[in-house]
């Protein structure tokens, strides 16, 4: 298209919903031959939905990089594949690696257009419960709270935590994966940190039901952003698009969302988000 490339990013698709499907299928494109987009989860609940998001995506941007959403590990009663937990992800990487889309299990690429030269790092991590509500000192009674509140994340009997005992252990083998991969990055490049739930707490602060932070992350990523050289660092999962800056690093909520939210805001999904370069 003879004009420079540009990293996006997106997530929170939810193709399930006509609406964003058409988005999908008509809209979400690129402005030139050279531009990646991120996908920081939440294309779908069905394998063979993620399958034609990504691959779709991968058809029109040079480079298509996926981040796990909770909602592609659902296991739904819908869905012909029925895998669980860590088989089901690996089904996900496998189908994106039959598309040529990376993921947190690859090699990190480096974009390096304008505004690189940067690692750009999936990662792949779940929560732990340790979002807790302000009068709660343990997950049990975080949970009980939230219950009783009548807020409770669908990952509670859709995202099955095998061959793992819980979600939050899951969440704490896969931290201790990704911190390896990201401390064996090279040290002389910045960082794009990709993952569908944020890295630190303070965005869940505006949540209107502040119960649900429980399901949005853990305190063990909270200096991830400087540890790591972050250029900047893209998530989803709230449905709130926006940009806070936490120690000086960029923080970018991509998510489209659901119908009945992205009209609060437009007569059409938002389309992607500019990462780099800076706008």
């Amino acid at each position: 298209m003879g004009t420079p490339g540009r990293l996006l990013a997106i997530s929170d698709l939810h193709v399930a919903y006509e609406e964003n499907r058409r988005f999908v299928a008509d809209e979400l494109r690129p402005g030139s031959d050279e531009d990646w987009l991120i996908v920081a989860g939440d294309v779908a609940e069905t394998v063979a939905d993620v399958r034609w998001v990504l691959g779709e995506l991968r058809e029109r941007f040079a480079t298509v990089v996926w981040a796990p959403g909770n909602h592609e590990l659902w296991t739904t009663k819908d869905d012909a594949v029925q895998a669980r937990g860590e088989e089901r992800y690996q089904r996900l990487v496998q189908v994106c690696r039959q598309l040529g889309v990376h993921t947190p299990e690859d090699p990190y690429p480096v974009w390096r257009g304008a505004g690189g030269p940067v690692t750009v790092a999936p990662l792949f991590l779940l929560y732990d419960y340790s979002f807790l509500p302000s009068t709660a000192r343990t997950k049990e009674e975080g949970l009980k709270i939230a219950y009783d509140a009548g807020v409770v994340c669908s990952d509670e009997f859709m995202l099955h935590p095998d061959p793992y005992p819980s979600r939050d252990a899951w969440c704490r083998a896969r931290v201790t994966r990704t911190e390896a991969l990201l401390d064996a990055c090279d040290p002389a490049l910045p960082t794009v940190l990709v993952n569908h739930f944020p890295l630190v707490r303070q965005p869940t602060r505006v949540l209107h039901h502040p119960e649900f932070a429980l399901w949005c992350g853990t305190d063990r990523t909270a200096d991830w952003h400087v540890r790591h050289r972050a250029a900047a660092v893209v998530y989803g999962h709230l449905h709130i698009p926006r940009v806070t800056w936490h120690d000086g690093v960029p923080h970018h909520e991509v998510s489209v969302g659901y119908p009945r939210e992205w009209r609060r805001r437009g007569d059409r999904p938002p389309g992607p988000r500019q990462i780099l370069p800076v706008s």
